[in-house]
């Protein structure tokens, strides 16, 4: 019988989060399913807390340097959407893929899925990050960026472009660990990668000691430095197994059966994905009309959004590999109870998070930066992006479900309703035609997400996705 919650004391809670820290060996296809959520979740949820306090700290330090250089990170961040996209789309099916042979005590098919998912980003992220050094002037124009902006953030670019390589990687191998059930493993590679970035960040832009002074470019050379010291720590641990997966040279070879499947999968992914980070992109160019405070401002804003959203993702993370791992176990409806538990929690931590954004905005914005511009349109878009967390908890946690069943093909077709057809055009009728400014654009990123939430409790309630075969 499943227990209501994760632990019966704190004692025996405070147990089972060591174990999370440390590697549980947990079978997460048997055991009370709060537990389970725990082991997962908690790795998750801290590796998430290290990547949105990335986030949080490069800006923080950027803002330092003027309105151009964060525009110039915000633009840029932009443009990044599709290899985030891409980077996304293929963990959500590799997750999904490893998860599924873990289930089934197929670690060799396992470490199959591994090697192709990894093969793949190599060469995607070879073509993005060639084009990137070349065309980041060309890009931030496209963006709207002013000649000032381009001339001080085209380096920035250039950089940030050029290390898709190392976001591509990062993000693949953590799927994989995370899909083994590796949670903790993941967690400790992305604190790496993101202490060596903050540690770095203020040396390379302010110039501190021997690092030369670079200005927002070194922010992208303090980042880009942190995530492939990642992603070395990460094959190392691939190499030497950590227990659940192993990657040896037997398997370290092109598989075009497991491939295609792989790539069958990923495709929506990949749009999935693609269709909520231009969505974003959407909003950014209608938001740069108004000039680079306005779009340092939403750039400020939206930070401290992921900041809080990032470890929900972990949570969702969770039920994703719950999912995986339970169906192919052959235990459809230990899935379902864990993706409803999994929801709640993340309703209760996002539905508190989303109160003290609406009440304290302006103080948490005022410590990045005192321009009085800037603070108004960052704490009014923090103020209305913190409407909609109760059904952004819902809602990424559906979607992560059926990410993690392998059905990337719902979420995908949620994505287009709710983002290109809804929230875009929403977005530029409440900008231009009600004449809300900038606030018409940050008031269709709730709405947007209420329906997807709705949309998706819907669709999964059908159960379709426990049928899915990877």
């Amino acid at each position: 019988m499943d227990q209501a919650s994760p632990a019966h004391s704190p004692s025996t809670l405070w147990a089972s989060v060591r174990e999370a820290m440390h590697g549980s060996r947990q079978d997460f296809t048997e055991g009370p399913i709060p537990r389970a959520i725990l082991l997962l979740a908690v790795p998750m949820v801290l590796e998430m807390v290290m990547e949105s306090l990335f986030a949080i700290v490069d800006i923080f330090w950027v803002a330092h340097l003027g309105d151009d250089a964060v525009a110039a990170v915000g633009l840029t961040e932009s443009m990044l959407a599709p290899i985030f996209s891409i980077a996304m789309g293929i963990s959500m099916s590799t997750t999904a893929m490893v998860a599924r042979r873990i289930g089934e005590k197929d670690r060799h098919g396992a470490a199959v899925a591994a090697v192709q998912a990894i093969a793949l980003g190599i060469l995607v992220a070879l073509a993005a990050g060639i084009a990137g050094v070349i065309f980041a002037p060309n890009l931030l124009a496209l963006m709207g960026g002013s000649p000032a902006l381009i001339e001080v953030g085209h380096r920035y670019t250039a950089i940030v472009l050029g290390g898709s390589m190392a976001i591509l990687l990062l993000f693949l191998n953590n799927a994989i660990f995370r899909g083994a059930g590796d949670a903790a493993v993941a967690m400790r590679v992305l604190w790496l990668a993101n202490l060596i970035n903050l540690v770095l960040d203020p040396c390379f832009i302010f110039g501190l000691g021997p690092f030369p002074r670079l200005g927002v470019t070194g922010a992208a050379v303090a980042t880009t430095t942190g995530r492939s010291i990642g992603v070395l720590y990460q094959f190392w641990i691939l190499a030497h197994g950590t227990g659940r997966i192993r990657i040896e040279r037997s398997v370290i070879r092109l598989d075009p059966r497991v491939m295609l499947r792989l790539l069958r999968v990923s495709i929506t992914g990949i749009l999935q994905f693609a269709v909520a980070h231009t969505s974003w992109v959407g909003l950014v160019r209608i938001v740069s009309v108004f000039g680079s405070a306005a779009v340092a401002g939403y750039t400020i804003a939206i930070r401290i959004v992921i900041f809080a959203i990032l470890p929900s993702w972990g949570l969702a993370g969770a039920a994703a590999t719950m999912v995986g791992q339970n169906l192919g176990a052959k235990k459809p409806e230990r899935a379902e109870r864990a993706v409803w538990l999994t929801g709640s929690y993340n309703v209760l931590f996002l539905g508190s998070v989303g109160l003290v954004f609406i009440v304290f905005a302006e103080p948490i914005i005022r410590l990045f930066t005192s321009d009085p511009e800037v603070i108004r349109v960052a704490a009014s878009c923090l103020r209305i992006c913190s409407y909609g967390n109760i059904a952004y908890a819902y809602g990424m946690v559906m979607v992560q479900s059926f990410n993690g069943a392998g059905d990337t093909v719902t979420p995908t077709i949620v994505n287009i309703l709710c983002y290109w057809m809804f929230q875009i055009p929403l977005a530029y009728v409440l900008t231009f035609h009600a004449k809300l400014g900038p606030s018409g654009a940050f008031a269709a990123i709730p709405i947007a997400e209420t329906a997807i939430a709705v949309l998706g409790v819907t669709l999964f309630r059908r159960g379709r996705w426990k049928t899915k075969k990877i």
